[in-house]
């Protein structure tokens, strides 16, 4: 996937069931190799992160394409919180 680095600043992140993540915020760049290791997201969604921050970083592995939004791989269904009455039947 060719872009220019600047143009995924702003975009909005969803992962590929339809999820919002977040804002890309910047990239994390890997110089010696001359790639992209990872985008901060800003603005995250507080129900697939737990977590006070204000941002995090993903992997660039997890982005499927990148145009009028950022489409990544849908990850958090794995890390779903249990409710409380799966925790029962389990």
């Amino acid at each position: 996937m060719l872009t220019e680095m600047t143009s995924l600043f702003g975009l909005n992140v969803y992962t590929n069931s339809g999820t919002y993540v977040g804002k890309v915020s910047d990239l994390v760049l890997d110089i010696n190799e001359r790639k992209v290791r990872g985008l901060a997201i800003s603005e995250i969604n507080k129900d697939l992160f737990d977590i006070n921050e204000k941002g995090v970083i993903i992997p660039y592995r997890w982005v499927i394409t990148a145009a009028d939004i950022v489409l990544i791989r849908d990850i958090f269904a794995n890390f779903k919180k249990k409710t409380n009455t799966e925790e029962k039947e389990v």
